[in-house]
């Protein structure tokens, strides 16, 4: 089992940047891709942007490209996401989610909250 604790949620104002944290632990070895999703009020969950755990490669939502980047420190267990350029779209609850395989996630962490005020 894998356990994710997100932080670095907050309000900020159009145009400022936040940057989320991911903390793993448990069998950490399990891991394959991190990913980072969000939620807005009435919307579905959608993906934001992965990394593989291992060799570094990212993938992104186009809606954040050139905005978001995730990066990760293997020997802190944790993935990052800055988010520059917020738009009062990103608003939504963000979470941080672990696959074994890179095909599913399997763990999800509590999510942390992200306002942008125009």
């Amino acid at each position: 089992q894998v356990q994710l604790v997100e932080s670095g949620g907050g309000l900020v104002q159009a145009g400022g940047s936040l940057r989320l944290s991911c903390a793993a632990s448990g069998r950490t070895f399990s891991i394959y891709t991190m990913g980072w999703f969000r939620q807005a009020p009435g919307k579905e969950r959608e993906f934001v942007a992965a990394i593989n755990w291992s060799g570094g490669t990212t993938n992104y939502a186009d809606s954040v490209k050139g905005r978001f980047f995730i990066s990760r420190d293997n020997a802190k267990n944790t993935v990052y996401l800055q988010m520059n350029s917020l738009d009062p779209e990103d608003t939504a609850a963000y979470y941080c989610a672990g696959s074994p395989s890179g095909r599913y996630y399997a763990w999800w962490g509590q999510g942390t909250q992200v306002t942008v005020s125009s």
